[in-house]
């Protein structure tokens, strides 16, 4: 049987269901584990490659680009 639960307050609370014993020995294992920051910013570079056709001052002028106003 799987149970899923929380960490709240540096414990793992479970659901009511699971009803476990006490003293029963369990197996934690985080289901979400974050990128770390490098890896995130990789696969946004690795994102923003993909994508061709963007104008190259897009990061300058994107309120000119999103919402129309005056170029810088």
């Amino acid at each position: 049987m799987t149970y899923y639960g929380k960490v709240e307050g540096g414990k793992v609370v479970l659901p009511p269901e699971a009803n476990l014993p006490d003293g029963i020995e369990v197996r934690v294992e985080p289901v979400d584990v974050p990128d770390s920051r490098k890896e995130f910013v990789a696969e946004l570079l690795r994102i923003a490659d993909s994508i061709s056709g963007l104008p190259s001052d897009l990061a300058a002028q994107h309120d000119h680009y999103i919402h129309g106003t005056p170029k810088r």
